[in-house]
């Protein structure tokens, strides 16, 4: 899947992901894709709440070489 913009948040801690990735949200367009690159595991926990709280749609997670990328929709 194709991304729109990436914030990587590789070596930060809980709560800088979510909040790198709301920052960038703030900017984008309803429907454009964020790509979080993150290496704190609770960031698995931490983006799908936030997603489901601010009413983003959170389109999954992949790894690769211990960088995890998620996939977040921008909601309206």
């Amino acid at each position: 899947m194709d991304w729109d913009a990436e914030v990587d948040c590789a070596g930060l801690l809980c709560p800088l992901p979510v909040l790198r990735a709301r920052k960038r949200l703030i900017g984008m367009a309803p429907g454009q894709v964020l790509r979080v690159l993150a290496t704190d595991k609770m960031a698995a926990i931490d983006l799908p709440h936030f997603c489901g709280q601010a009413g983003h749609d959170f389109l999954g997670a992949s790894a690769d070489a211990g960088v995890d990328a998620y996939l977040i929709r921008r909601g309206k």
